[in-house]
């Protein structure tokens, strides 16, 4: 069992922070690593033009040990998971009628993107709606997923667990549908990948998109997206020097380059070699396959179940255990309590946690304790 983590962080003793599904504090030693990189730039000297490969290859293979992909080249560096996203859509061609499937209340980044490929190619953009709140609504919700997946299915864009509620997928089901219907399988993971085991060994997707602010616990402004082979041959966002063939060799860039990297090289952003960023991150991943996310899904289980349980008494709904992230979970009220007198009791205890459509989202990670959830638990009494 991991212990708690707290003493790694820098989180002000007097506040309850359940909200990294917001934004992820940094640890001390992440800092560190950043504020050591911010001041080479001091001294440009102490950059060498190997650091412009070598930082990013580390950052591809670190991340690569903690979704399970063999060849670390098939990720690519990328500012935002738009970004990502995007790149996927402008790979794809649909017909007329073609079918892009999400859930209801995906996160924006996550459905915009689909919305302007579907109005392109006179496409179809299916919402699958969340079950009313009961018994069985995860497990109802998949088999609604499931169920909507069909010959027309061209595209499959979700998350591994929802954004505001925590709800899980069963996505090794969910490919397997994809597959025996010709659709591709494209999984936003920034809500889940680094708290909650990926494998992509296992599940297979298309592609895998994530900010690396959030579970990944690194700085805000840069991810990471797997890509399948499937893209291998495909068309960048954008043309920059770095991802050209042979851009290792500084002399020869003026020998224009029509070949790109190879795999998913040719997908990364331009300035990927971010000197501060990249090693920030890369120093967060290693800690998160340090802690292993199985173990971070049992701690945060563990300190958080006495907690679910008295709030169920108090009437609130919260998913199913078996159907729910355990390091991200929503709260839905009962109409006894008041929602504004709350949001105060949270504001004069110093609780953060984030209000996202009829849900309180907590999100607990290492650094918290039972404690925590006691002060918060409070507040609803």
């Amino acid at each position: 069992m991991l212990n708690n983590q707290s003493h790694l962080f820098n989180l002000p003793t007097d506040i309850t922070y359940l909200n990294g599904a917001y934004m992820a504090p940094i640890s001390n030693t992440v800092a560190a690593v950043g504020q050591k990189a911010l001041l080479q730039k001091q001294n440009p000297t102490q950059i060498s033009g190997e650091d412009f490969f070598t930082h990013t290859q580390n950052l591809k293979e670190t991340f690569a040990k903690l979704i399970e992909v063999k060849v670390a080249n098939q990720i690519a560096i990328i500012p935002s998971v738009s970004y990502g996203l995007a790149t996927v859509a402008n790979n794809l061609k649909l017909s007329k009628g073609d079918e892009i499937l999400m859930l209801q209340e995906q996160f924006p980044s996550n459905v915009y993107v689909w919305q302007k490929l579907a109005q392109k190619y006179d496409a179809k953009v299916i919402f699958v709606k969340a079950p009313k709140l009961g018994n069985g609504r995860g497990a109802s919700w998949n088999n609604s997923v499931l169920k909507n997946i069909t010959s027309r299915t061209a595209v499959v864009a979700m998350p591994h667990n929802h954004w505001a509620d925590g709800t899980l997928f069963d996505l090794e089901a969910i490919r397997k549908k994809t597959r025996e219907n010709n659709a591709l399988l494209i999984v936003d993971g920034t809500q889940s990948v680094g708290a909650l085991p990926f494998s992509v060994a296992k599940i297979q997707p298309d592609a895998l998109i994530c900010a690396g602010y959030k579970w990944l616990m690194g700085a805000y402004g840069l991810g990471l997206a797997y890509f399948s082979e499937k893209f291998n041959d495909g068309e960048p966002l954008e043309e920059n020097w770095i991802n050209r063939y042979n851009s290792e060799d500084f002399a020869g860039l003026v020998n224009y380059e029509s070949r790109y990297q190879p795999f998913a090289g040719r997908y990364n952003m331009g300035e990927v070699s971010n000197f501060v960023y990249t090693p920030m991150l890369t120093t967060a991943i290693e800690q998160i396959l340090e802690w292993q996310p199985h173990n971070i899904q049992e701690y945060c289980q563990d300190i958080s179940s006495e907690a679910i349980k008295e709030l169920r008494q108090l009437g609130c709904f919260i998913e199913e255990d078996n159907y729910r992230a355990k390091h991200l979970f929503g709260i839905y009220l009962p109409n006894s309590i008041n929602i504004d007198k709350l949001k105060t009791r949270f504001n004069q205890h110093k609780i953060f946690v984030s209000f996202r459509g009829k849900a309180i989202r907590v999100a607990p990670n290492v650094y918290n304790t039972k404690a925590d959830f006691d002060r918060f638990v409070a507040c609803f009494k």
